[in-house]
């Protein structure tokens, strides 16, 4: 996909640059002009993409928006930027006001890393508070890229993201107060919960109790759940290993897998995937587990190892392939939060790839 691409290109130079940029201004040149060029927008064409349109507001003369985006002559999104550090919901009121007298059905509040995306859905001509689309430059996700595809220059169509907009926001709505149940459950949860199974009153000690007897429930649910996907993904029942000619070769050719992924060596797995996901796209970053150790491969490559997990004996070592696939290097960990200290040594090995 070239527009996933050219975004996580996008992520490594705002990682890049993110310390040397200083102000709102500099923001705008090197985050926030490249992602809207991004979207096929020329932002050399003055028709095209306007910077600081002046949109007057009542008595206010002289106010500008960063950017207009124009589409066959009819402004489509308006552009406001902040500074980087600065949060992209905390100067909505602004977006606001421009909203109001652009014309245009879409705008964007950003800081070159996050970018909301706000329309009128609860009252015509007036932005709603809230966006119903964010997109992540440092947390891109494949299911937020392909909204984002609605607002390129060669597939944007108005009636399309408008059937989509409210479902949208409203799934994004849900989604949030979810999240916010697993972490703190409501009365209202708890009560709804429990009282199907404790025909006894719920007093305000037992409300405490079942509070985190929900909150673990939730919590262990979800991690089940993940472990079980990724059980499925690496195909554990079925693992094989590449040899170095690029044969397929059974681990076990007895048919007795001797092989165990256990839940400790998946969480090292997800703290790798972290780590290089800041340089590589997730759908890149392949595990492979054997009866000696837990390998993590790119583009599951063995000719590529990332990084060695060695957690089947008493003493656990992490192996990582800075200086080449045939110079790896153990370290004994204590914790799989040892792994972050290995953060440089990883994206070393994906340079060297």
């Amino acid at each position: 996909m070239e527009l996933k691409l050219k975004l996580e290109q996008l992520h490594q130079r705002v990682n890049g640059l993110k310390d040397q940029i200083n102000t709102e201004e500099a923001t705008k040149n090197a985050f926030v002009m490249p992602f809207i060029q991004i979207l096929g927008y020329d932002i050399f064409n003055p028709t095209e993409v306007i910077p600081e349109h002046i949109c007057d507001i009542g008595t206010k003369k002289g106010e500008k928006i960063d950017y207009v985006i124009k589409k066959d002559d009819e402004p489509i999104l308006i552009f406001e930027c902040k500074h980087w550090k600065e949060k992209a919901d905390a100067h909505n009121s602004q977006l606001h006001r421009y909203y109001h007298v652009s014309k245009a059905r879409f705008g964007v509040l950003t800081n070159g890393t996050i970018y909301n995306f706000y329309m009128d859905l609860e009252k015509p001509n007036i932005m709603d508070e809230k966006p119903f689309f964010t997109i992540d430059i440092e947390d891109l996700k494949d299911s937020s890229i392909k909204i984002l595809e609605g607002f390129t220059k060669t597939d944007y169509s108005l009636e399309s993201i408008l059937d989509s907009a409210e479902s949208l926001k409203y799934i994004k709505s849900i989604r949030k107060e979810f999240e916010n149940e697993i972490e703190q459950p409501s009365d209202e949860l708890v009560k709804l919960l429990v009282n199907r199974f404790f025909d006894k009153p719920l007093t305000s000690n037992r409300m405490v109790t079942f509070k985190e007897y929900t909150r673990k429930a939730l919590m262990l649910s979800i991690n089940e759940s993940i472990s079980a996907r990724l059980k499925s993904a690496l195909s554990i029942n079925e693992t094989i290993e590449k040899t170095e000619d690029n044969k397929v070769t059974p681990i076990n050719e007895t048919g007795d897998n001797k092989i165990v992924t256990t839940e400790e060596e998946l969480e090292a797995f997800q703290i790798v995937k972290a780590i290089l996901r800041e340089r590589v796209a997730a759908s890149r970053i392949a595990a492979r587990d054997t009866q000696s150790y837990f390998g993590v491969l790119l583009d599951d490559n063995n000719r590529k190892p990332l990084c060695r997990l060695h957690f089947n004996t008493t003493n656990k070592y992490f192996e990582t392939f800075p200086n080449g696939k045939d110079a790896g290097e153990k370290r004994l960990i204590t914790s799989l939060d040892d792994i972050y200290q290995y953060r440089e040594q990883l994206h070393q090995t994906l340079t060297n790839y």
